[in-house]
């Protein structure tokens, strides 16, 4: 169908989870419910453009009152991937849907891996196990100071992160050691070598933001490269390039933080007048969801609503926006890591009908196959837009 939208806006709030999926006790996260949870721990929430949009009005959302009339489409995806990290809801959504996960090591690494990485590298490894990365660097920052050993550690996700002090180890000899890294796990197919420097002294370590990811390439064609393809734009905003291993974007703009990354999204908004602007904000995710702090997570969330008006202030007549997250992270839970969960589906946009109910939808690639439709490219197998069900004539 000619839709007539010219550009596509996705904003991701990393981990934004809205209730267990039905095989969450296959991943031990039964119960998990990032978003109800937050709002009953801290007595409530303060985001009144999200729930003009309609968050309270999707099924499953009951810590946030119903609008009558809200102003989007709202629903809520499940995750048809196996797995529950931020590499294959952002894949999914993309049209790429996985049907085994990457490999997790919830034991720690295994000797044979971490010795391939001592020999491969030059350096000794701290650590090897599952942790929180501010505990594992406040555990192990000091022997680092003095041996130079890296601490290496993972979490739910299949993921080797690498942690370094900055004065210890410079930032290109760090990237230069996780790209070492990166080849030789391919033989894993471990999902992301993340590069996690960090700065102070012991007692007071804190993570700087060259924080920088080395993911596994999708395994097939995404709705990215084939709109990028057609000549249209494609920005990546964030760490959207590191999780599509730079593949399908025409721009990247790395983000220091999710204010950050709100007022690039707004840049873009500003100059690329057709494409797609695909946004993700990790803080959720990295300072409050994994730290297990819903009242920070909750604080993020209102910062992130009063940002709102300032996006919509730039939609054109031929704009949509579609908010919504890769998977969740509930703060509240005794883990500090991901979650299987549904997501929210919120769609906005002048063209777009309010208060149209999109319902469950049995997987993620739906957003992208509408996507699909907009741009007028190749198909998803498997996967329906919901393009015709709100737009207006």
């Amino acid at each position: 169908m000619n839709s007539g939208i010219k550009r596509a806006i996705i904003i991701v709030f990393d981990s934004l989870g809205i209730g267990e999926l039905p095989d969450a006790a296959e991943y031990n996260d039964a119960g998990s419910d990032t978003l109800d949870h937050l709002v009953r721990q801290c007595g409530g929430i303060d985001i009144p453009n999200l729930r003009s949009f309609g968050i309270g009005n999707i099924e499953g959302v009951d810590s946030i009152e119903r609008r009558p009339a809200p102003i989007a489409s709202y629903g809520r995806m499940a995750e048809a991937s196996k797995g529950k990290d931020t590499a294959t809801g952002h894949w999914e959504m993309a049209g790429i849907i996985l049907d085994k996960p990457f490999p997790t090591y919830p034991g720690g690494f295994p000797p044979e891996i971490l010795k391939r990485f001592e020999r491969e590298t030059g350096y000794g490894v701290l650590g090897g196990s599952p942790a929180s990365g501010t505990e594992i660097i406040k555990e192990f920052g000091e022997e680092h100071l003095k041996t130079k050993k890296l601490i290496v550690y993972t979490s739910a996700d299949s993921v080797f992160q690498i942690a370094a002090h900055e004065d210890v180890i410079a930032l290109e000899e760090l990237y230069r050691v996780c790209g070492v890294a990166r080849e030789f796990l391919y033989e894993y197919n471990i999902g992301r070598v993340i590069a996690r420097p960090f700065r102070g002294r012991p007692g007071g370590f804190m993570r700087t933001e060259h924080r920088k990811d080395w993911a596994i390439e999708p395994p097939g064609t995404t709705v990215l490269e084939r709109i990028k393809e057609k000549g249209l734009p494609v920005v990546g905003v964030g760490k959207i390039g590191d999780i599509f291993v730079h593949k399908g974007l025409t721009e990247e703009v790395h983000t220091k933080s999710d204010s950050d990354g709100i007022d690039k999204t707004l840049e873009a908004l500003r100059r690329v007048r057709e494409g797609l602007i695909f946004t993700n904000l990790v803080d959720f995710d990295t300072l409050y969801g994994h730290r297990n702090d819903p009242a920070g997570y909750a604080a993020a969330l209102e910062r992130a609503d009063k940002r709102i008006p300032e996006i919509k202030d730039l939609l054109k007549e031929d704009d949509i926006l579609f908010i919504t997250g890769d998977h969740g992270c509930d703060p509240t839970t005794p883990s500090t890591d991901h979650s299987r969960e549904y997501v929210p589906l919120l769609v906005y946009g002048k063209r777009i009908k309010g208060g149209v109910d999109l319902g469950t939808r049995k997987t993620f690639a739906d957003l992208g196959q509408t996507l699909s439709e907009i741009f007028g490219v190749e198909r998803i197998p498997g996967a329906l837009s919901f393009l015709e069900d709100i737009l207006t004539a």
